[in-house]
């Protein structure tokens, strides 16, 4: 079935439909989710909340913002955000000392970030944890998923410019929490 013919069944009320949708893209929402919860049985819940609000909501889709996959990641990502609002405590960052306020150049942050060395991953990976939930997400959306900015713009309600200024800070803090350990 084409994408405009699963949206037809959709539309119908044709369990058919609902079939495709799951298998199709079942498995792109529940990644996007699993990386962002840690219990397997939680994300695989919210993947299944994914998809039952979009069944109930198949009205609000239009095609020609998104395509159904973005949609559903879409509703996923609200979805998560929410479960995650409600299992954690809210950790608000204090700021980190005024000889990190200067700017650091992309290239800086790129080479700083993006070395293969295991620890370095290791490293990253534990303060990518320590992130907030919105912050771990974006990481996951943009580097993860191989997502455009105009895509994730989409997914998250916010303009594609803000979340360029977002990744830029995230990445930042990033540089500076591994420069504070090293």
């Amino acid at each position: 079935m084409t994408e405009s013919e699963i949206m037809e069944a959709l539309c119908e009320g044709r369990h058919e439909g609902q079939i495709v949708a799951i298998s199709r893209y079942a498995n792109r929402v529940f990644a996007m989710i699993v990386r962002q919860v840690p219990n397997e049985m939680d994300a695989q819940e919210l993947t299944q909340d994914t998809f039952l609000r979009a069944f109930s909501r198949i009205e609000s889709y239009d095609a020609n913002k998104a395509s159904l996959a973005t949609w559903l990641c879409r509703i996923g990502y609200h979805l998560t955000l929410d479960f995650l609002k409600r299992r954690r405590p809210q950790i608000v960052p204090i700021e980190d000392s005024q000889a990190w306020q200067k700017d650091i150049s992309e290239e800086e942050l790129e080479a700083e970030l993006s070395t293969g060395r295991e620890e370095r991953i290791a490293q990253l990976e534990e303060l990518i944890d320590e992130l907030s939930d919105d912050e771990r997400m974006l990481l996951t959306l943009y580097y993860f998923e191989d997502r455009p900015l105009t895509e994730i713009a989409y997914i998250t309600g916010i303009d594609a410019k803000a979340l360029a200024n977002r990744l830029y800070r995230t990445r930042k803090k990033l540089y500076r929490r591994l420069k504070i350990e090293d």
